[in-house]
């Protein structure tokens, strides 16, 4: 279980310097972290981990990650924003 503290110390870590992964991330952890199942969370938390380089490409949809756990909260963040 994560903490309103957990929540803004990842809404941190999801500033990223790279705007197009920042507008991804940051309205992401704010709205649609807390709703989330613990494993789901967990995999967001993973992802943070990772190199912008990668996120870039996961999340421009040029490349999908090997990891399928990686590859499930893309799937999720990119379902959030794109229209059906």
């Amino acid at each position: 279980m994560y903490t309103e503290e957990d929540i803004r110390r990842l809404a941190w870590q999801s500033r990223r310097g790279m705007l197009e992964l920042d507008v991804l991330f940051v309205p992401f952890v704010e709205e649609a972290f807390r709703g989330l199942a613990p494993d789901d969370q967990d995999r967001f938390v993973k992802l943070l981990a990772c190199e912008d380089q990668d996120l870039f490409l996961w999340f421009m949809q040029r490349a999908v990650p090997e990891d399928p756990d990686l590859a499930r909260i893309v799937k999720i963040i990119l379902e959030r924003v794109q229209p059906a």
